[in-house]
């Protein structure tokens, strides 16, 4: 059979296209990505199995074609690594780009795939955020773990690139993409482009980062056609209806959300302010899972703008050049730029503009701690004051800011009860910072510049790795303190709405219980319908010696320990600084103890929980 009388069988009927779309309105993005790679991998096998030529699919209403030959047939897995999802979307934006570059690229996830494998992988492109101390995302601990082990393979013949996502304002910003690409040097993996760090406002250096290492393996080793050019896959029917559809709702194109209820949940004489806000999400198209986080695309206070402009002398109605053309500095200010947290490239940008020398000193590689300090413990505008600089244009102030980016929470409520909305527990941030009161970005503008009736810009944040069991039956433990408790009460709405039997064990702490006991008619509700089995609480202030929740899961130790033996998932949420470091330990001594294990075979217990997806955290 030749290439021409064979595409005739290739593309799909009208019956099978009717399976595939009805199979891709039910995926998740990440099971798209994962089944397109699956499908071309298979593609593959099939053809080397007939003896049959290459060929691309094509659509039955639109022209054949037939793929030239590869070049050299090289292998492409792209690997990424995250937490909250971010190194997930720049590895489907670039699965798809290399897709439309005629390359055939096989997505995987750290957390599943398997490292030993590596040694057989041909080009590698790697994504991966750094957590924490220059950690690695939790999900792929393991994968970090053998790569940095002895057991790592040599991978001479392997060819890679590594883009990692971080934040310039930590002491070990992207330390964990840096460490890997090290490591894979040593081993001896040939390095396609330079290790790129990413900021929080990462957007643009990775679309750069992505077209220079897809255009280099394009023109190295991927499918071109004659000219040397690479061959654009054409698009499916479905692909074609897409696009003239609505435009789906995300981090780039948020939905402008009407709010619903924005109500203070804590009580009379409590020593902080936390606020339930509900959101309506009708006619958006956007859907959650208990377990993801919502993301808001915030406004800085016009307070801070003010003084902000009133510090270097700038005229608000001055414009400054952005993408969409020219805007106002005040509402570049107000809407665009992070004008609160310090990073590293406004110290260095500003210790230009003012001759400053103390700044210049500061921004040196061998002082990244003081450095990390000192941007802990000022604002934007304090630098501007304390460092003046003359004649500046609205240029000059913000040529060293970065992007506004949009914050995450966790969501309080499952789709299935309240359809069309969605619910946040959000704590108010307020502090005095040299003598002056200080708010959060978002949680200021929450508290106190937005009513009923407002909108929001908002989208979702998918979580894989924060999901309830599929398995009604399996209990799970959940601890959380203060806002940390917010997709629990997500966990139960749904559970309930499922008719699931599974026993389910709260550990919540707060400050107080008479004004922080958050969400507590509902909890004792779940309690009487018997959705929630127990519940132990930790009012840390409610006595003189403090008590919190990772105290009362060591009181609970044994029935902890009963709980995990008989298959029980663990759900950690809140604070990554303090509550999720005490209750890891915590859990270690418990498994040690009650196990009768030593800490060696503990600690392997607890790590044999995460591989299973039976011990997950959604901490910030």
């Amino acid at each position: 059979m030749n290439a021409i009388t064979q595409i005739s069988t290739v593309h799909p009927d009208p019956e099978q296209w009717r399976q595939v779309e009805a199979l891709a309105s039910t995926l998740a993005p990440d099971q798209a990505v994962w089944l397109s790679g699956y499908f071309a991998g298979l593609g593959h096998s099939l053809r080397a199995y007939r003896g049959a030529e290459p060929v691309l699919p094509a659509s039955p209403a639109g022209p054949l074609h037939v793929a030239e030959p590869e070049v050299s047939g090289r292998t492409l897995t792209i690997l990424y690594g995250t937490e909250t999802g971010n190194s997930l979307e720049v590895a489907q934006r670039l699965a798809s780009r290399a897709e439309e570059l005629g390359l055939s690229p096989r997505t995987a996830d750290m957390a599943s795939y398997k490292a030993r494998g590596l040694k057989d992988e041909q080009d590698v492109l790697i994504v991966t955020s750094t957590h924490g101390e220059g950690e690695p995302p939790e999900p792929a601990l393991d994968f970090f773990e053998f790569i940095h082990g002895r057991k790592a393979p040599k991978l001479a013949g392997t060819r890679y690139a590594v883009l990692g996502l971080g934040d310039s304002t930590y002491e070990f910003f992207c330390g964990a993409s840096r460490k890997l690409d090290e490591r894979l040097r040593e081993l001896g993996a040939e390095q396609l482009h330079a290790c790129v760090d990413c900021d929080v406002d990462y957007e643009d250096a990775a679309a750069e980062w992505i077209e220079t290492v897809l255009g280099q393996l394009a023109k190295q080793g991927g499918k071109v056609n004659g000219s040397g050019a690479a061959m654009a896959v054409p698009a499916s029917p479905s692909a074609a209806t897409a696009a003239t559809q609505a435009p789906r709702h995300d981090k780039r194109n948020p939905f402008a959300a009407p709010v619903l209820e924005n109500l203070v949940i804590t009580g009379r004489g409590s020593s902080k302010e936390t606020r339930h806000v509900e959101i309506s999400l009708e006619d958006s198209g956007l859907t959650y899972e208990p377990g993801d986080a919502l993301g808001i695309v915030p406004r800085n206070d016009p307070r801070v703008v003010e003084g902000l402009l009133t510090a270097t002398g700038i005229d608000g109605a001055a414009t400054v050049t952005l993408k969409d053309g020219e805007v106002p500095v005040a509402e570049a200010l107000e809407s665009r730029f992070e004008i609160c947290a310090l990073t590293p490239r406004f110290l260095e940008h500003w210790a230009e503009i003012a001759g400053a020398g103390a700044l210049r000193e500061l921004v040196q590689p061998e002082k990244r701690p003081e450095l990390a300090a000192y941007m802990r413990e000022h604002h934007v505008i304090d630098v501007v004051r304390n460092f003046p600089a003359k004649g500046l244009s609205a240029p000059d102030l913000t040529a060293g800011l970065r992007s506004l980016q949009p914050r995450l929470y966790s969501i309080a409520s499952s789709a299935a009860a309240v359809p069309d909305e969605v619910h946040l527990t959000v704590a108010t941030v307020r502090y005095q910072l040299f003598g002056e009161p200080r708010t959060g970005v978002t949680s200021g503008l929450l508290a106190e510049r937005l009513a009923e009736d407002d909108h929001l810009p908002v989208y979702v944040q998918s979580s894989p790795h924060f999901r309830l069991p599929e398995d009604g039956d399996v209990p799970i433990i959940m601890v959380g303190a203060g806002t940390g408790v917010a997709p629990y009460r997500a966990f139960m709405q749904e559970r309930e709405l499922r008719g699931s039997a599974g026993r389910s064990w709260l550990f919540f702490g707060e400050r107080n219980f008479r004004s922080d006991f958050l969400y507590q008619t509902e909890w004792q509700g779940f309690l009487k319908d018997e959705v929630l089995t127990r519940m132990d609480v930790a009012f840390s202030r409610d006595q003189e010696e403090k008590v919190y929740v990772h105290h009362r899961l060591r009181e609970r130790g044994a029935e902890v320990f009963a709980w995990l033996e008989e298959g029980a998932h663990f759900y950690v949420c809140g604070d990554a600084n303090t509550l999720a470091p005490d209750v890891h330990r915590t859990l270690i001594d418990i498994v040690a103890e009650a196990g009768a294990l030593g800490p060696e075979r503990a600690e392997e217990y607890v790590r044999d929980l995460q591989r299973a997806g039976r011990y997950q955290r959604d901490v910030y």
